[in-house]
């Protein structure tokens, strides 16, 4: 491929032991490729001495770049902060657990060269339990509604993209953010190819079975309108078995000169009924919290400092064009 500016971003968690070493495999990897690169670090308010490793290793590097959050907003979240930080052509994405191996990153590069604007590395062999990998599975399906692509049950963390795709979501703003969704609001032309997926080499994954669960109800209630439609058809259907049980009721009464005996009956369908409008209304529900947060206008994420002196003021000026 033709040497070009890449920008490596990483969203950094409780990770002051892994990151040296995720630095120094970097730095082989990205000079054999090309002589413009850098590394962004967004420290998602970790708890422990990650910043300060952080620090100390652009004070070595000067092609490496640190940002320390306020808070810990999440992964996608610093993402798109160092994903609207990133400098260069070309935006990698990867873990700070080396369970993305640095040297992969060619092999993501090259399919790029294919035309694509976005390409994910997926794992060979995922190195999760079967709750995590189940969890992980209904948050791809959930993805590969919203984006309307089947690449999207390919998605991963360890991704390359071409920097302009993020023009159509400079503007964005709210507290709930997938990159990947994001993502296609700029380009269709998505890709993905089997990569080496490494195990954890410290500490353990912050993702649990509920969080998953709970990232997927978000992006399906935060960029996609499918659950109001699964209401509206709910409450159709129900509509329809009601009018039937009322011919029922009718056709018997003529038929036979008297009411349908059983209450019991008549109890659980008002009971089915008054569930079937609970369900559309919490559906509701949630979509008026949602636009409700958004007027509070929570940013996506703020900015504490960076290694970068002269970039911080700018970075904490505004909320959806940093």
């Amino acid at each position: 491929m033709q040497p070009t500016f890449i920008s490596v971003v990483v969203p950094v968690y409780n990770s002051e032991a892994i990151l040296p070493s995720l630095v120094d495999r970097l730095k082989p990897v990205l000079n054999s490729i090309t002589g413009q690169w850098e590394v962004i670090l967004v420290n998602d308010s970790s708890r422990d001495r990650s910043w300060d490793v952080i620090q100390s290793l652009a004070s070595s590097e000067s092609r490496l770049r640190g940002i320390d959050l306020m808070r810990n907003y999440g992964q996608h979240n610093a993402l798109l902060c160092g994903v609207r930080a990133a400098n260069g052509d070309i935006v990698v994405t990867l873990d700070d657990d080396l369970q993305h191996p640095p040297e992969e990153i060619p092999v993501l590069l090259s399919r790029l060269d294919e035309g694509y604007d976005v390409v994910y590395g997926t794992p060979l062999a995922e190195q999760h339990g079967f709750m995590r990998d189940f969890a992980s599975l209904i948050t791809k399906l959930a993805l590969r509604r919203i984006m309307g692509a089947a690449t999207a049950q390919s998605v991963s963390a360890f991704r390359v993209l071409r920097t302009p795709v993020r023009d159509a979501f400079a503007n964005y703003q709210g507290a709930h953010v997938s990159l990947d969704v994001l993502l296609t609001w700029g380009t269709g032309r998505f890709s993905a190819v089997r990569v080496r997926h490494d195990p954890r080499k410290a500490g353990g994954s912050n993702y649990t079975f509920g969080k998953l669960i709970t990232i997927a109800l978000n992006l399906m209630t935060g960029f996609s309108t499918l659950p109001l439609r699964i209401a509206s058809i709910v409450g159709f259907a129900f509509t329809l078995f009601g009018i039937g049980i009322l011919c029922y009721v009718l056709v018997r009464y003529v038929a036979d000169g008297g009411s349908v005996p059983g209450f019991p009956f008549l109890a659980s369908l008002t009971a089915i009924f008054s569930g079937a409008q609970l369900f559309a209304l919490g559906i509701v529900g949630e979509y008026l919290a949602r636009i409700y947060v958004r007027t509070m206008d929570k940013p996506t994420y703020t900015v504490r400092s960076t290694t970068d002196r002269a970039a911080a003021p700018m970075m904490r000026s505004t909320h959806g064009n940093r």
